[in-house]
Formats: structure tokens, C-alpha cells, sequence
């Protein structure tokens, strides 16, 4: 039975684009690590948190938003998600219209030597500490890499 669209509303209108608990557990996580970051750079897609020397740009995606809730609920395909909502084919087109943005703003910031790392909400809950690793690793990579590079004088 499809869900009345006054509820559906509702819940919507709560849902944050940033600042959200697993970002922000992400955010204190780095933070500790002692990586120094900037939030909502204004870099193509807006990335999470941006770490502007090392080129590394993080976007922590909501498993629904980005297109990865039905591997969380266990479905068989995109499309089963759609199944039982009102208004299924607004919904399966706006969310691949996210999943086609995420794409092309991935492979502009690649283009641009930026590093994107991309992470669903749902694996931040049950994988964080190795998600954490993976940035801290991405970054100190990045920054121990340019500290070998010459500059345009050739100095080091």
C-alpha cells in the first residue's frame, strides 16, 4: 500500500543535505587524526570535506539519494525499490539523474588531478574505521607525494 504524500513530505522536508550525523562523525574522525580540512568547498559537486593541498575530495552520498538503498534493503534491483512508492517514476528518474551527476562530477574533479573518494552512508555505519584508514591514507599520500615534487623553480 503506497504511503500517503503528506507523510512522505514530511519525512523529506527532514532530510539534511550536510552536516549529517555520519558526516560529522567522519568530520571529528579526521579531525583527531590531525587532517586539516574545508567543508562545502565550492569545488564542482560541492564535495563533503575538501583537503585542498592534497587534492582529495570527499563526498559522503545517503544510501537513498545516490542510488545504493536497495543493496542496503536487501532488494534485487534498482528498479524493486520503486515498487511500492507513489509517484515511482519521478522518484527512479530523479535519483538516477543524481547517480549520472555523481559521475560527471567524479570524472571532472579526476580530470582536474583531484582524488574523489566516494562513500555511501550505510558503509560509514558499519565499516568507519577502515573509511577512516582509506582518507587518511588518501591524504598523507597526496601531501608526502607533493612535498617530493620540485616546484616551478625546481626547488624542493
Amino acid at each position: 500500500m503506497p504511503r500517503d504524500p503528506q507523510v512522505t513530505s514530511r519525512i523529506m522536508s527532514a532530510v539534511r543535505a550536510k552536516n549529517t550525523r555520519p558526516e560529522i562523525a567522519l568530520r571529528k574522525a579526521l579531525w583527531r587524526l590531525g587532517l586539516r580540512y574545508r567543508l562545502h568547498v565550492a569545488l564542482e559537486g560541492r564535495p563533503d570535506i575538501t583537503f585542498v593541498s592534497a587534492k582529495v575530495a570527499v563526498f559522503v552520498d545517503g544510501d537513498f539519494w545516490h542510488g545504493n538503498a536497495w543493496r542496503v534493503r536487501g532488494m534485487k534491483s534498482f528498479d524493486e525499490q520503486f515498487e511500492r512508492i507513489n509517484n515511482k517514476d519521478f522518484w527512479r528518474q530523479k535519483i538516477t539523474r543524481n547517480m549520472e551527476r555523481d559521475a560527471r562530477v567524479t570524472e571532472a574533479l579526476t580530470e582536474k588531478g583531484w582524488t574523489v573518494y566516494r562513500v555511501f552512508e550505510s558503509r560509514l555505519k558499519s565499516d568507519f574505521s577502515n573509511v577512516v584508514a582509506e582518507i587518511e591514507f588518501l591524504v598523507r599520500r597526496s601531501d608526502s607525494l607533493d612535498a617530493h615534487e620540485p616546484d616551478a623553480q625546481g626547488k624542493k
